[in-house]
């Protein structure tokens, strides 16, 4: 399987703004911004992450 057009990001937490988590997502089929609320180790408890780029 080959995954040459998905990229690597990052979810970062809107309230702390750590990130989190990482995930991969292809650009040419999801091209709006990754939201999605997830679980804040900092916080303990859920908010919401948003995607930003990471450095390859």
């Amino acid at each position: 399987m080959a995954n040459g057009v998905r990229i690597k990001i990052g979810l970062k937490c809107v309230e702390t703004g750590d990130i989190n988590y990482t995930t991969m997502k292809n650009p040419k089929t999801h091209t709006e911004k990754f939201e999605v609320n997830k679980y804040s180790p900092r916080l303990r408890k859920h908010t919401i992450h948003k995607e930003v780029k990471l450095k390859s």
